[in-house]
């Protein structure tokens, strides 16, 4: 492999998934503050909101993921506005 050309921080990163608890390993350059042991190992985690584990175009599961209410905050502004 052609040498310096990954960054000095590149590094193995363990990615959780807030919405179901789901956490895999990957490599990455991401900011962390926080560490976790996974597999007998302890990483620096960085927490999702969503992946591919809980989003509903992955899984097949038709699910409204609306945590800060933006539908109904849409729906009472241009809901009633007629063309």
């Amino acid at each position: 492999m052609k040498e310096g050309l990954h960054p000095e921080n590149y590094r193995p990163v363990v990615f959780k998934d807030m919405s179901n608890g789901d956490m895999f390993l990957s490599r990455s350059t991401v900011k962390t503050t926080e560490i976790v042991e996974f597999e007998g190992e302890t990483y620096p985690v960085y927490k999702l909101e969503i992946s591919s584990t809980s989003h509903p175009f992955y899984t097949g599961k038709s699910k409204l993921v609306d945590t800060a209410g933006r539908v109904d905050k849409f729906m009472s502004r241009y809901g009633k506005v007629k063309k």
